[in-house]
């Protein structure tokens, strides 16, 4: 390819579950299941495998969001131990559940990018 592709708008494209390339939805086909190829544009997405970062950086921002709202929680209400741990636990599930495919997302464009 003789221009650089940019990382930052094909990683936001990714983020969107959107074409690296050309920005059309159907980045996934299933809920974490990168698809084969674009619908739109054609683009091969079957070689981008992006396995073990999206889960360390899911969990890398899951954990800078989830402690700091348990100290303060922690601090204002001193609720039970229990509390913290029926809460904190469903929080940080649903967050995960919520973040991880925008992670991967944004990690399949950043590939796409670099190659």
């Amino acid at each position: 390819m003789s221009s650089e592709r940019k990382r930052l708008p094909a990683m936001w494209r990714g983020a969107k579950s959107q074409c690296p390339a050309c920005g059309e939805r159907g980045l996934f086909r299933a809920y974490l299941k990168v698809s084969d190829n674009c619908g739109h544009c054609g683009l091969a997405l079957d070689g981008h495998r992006a396995d073990d970062a999206p889960p360390y950086f899911t969990i890398f921002i899951v954990g800078h969001i989830i402690v700091p709202v348990a100290l303060l929680v922690e601090r204002a209400y001193t609720p039970p131990l229990y509390v913290h741990a029926a809460i904190f636990t469903i929080l940080s599930i649903v967050l995960s559940l919520l973040t991880l495919p925008i992670v991967k997302g944004a990690v399949v464009g950043l590939q796409w990018a670099l190659q």
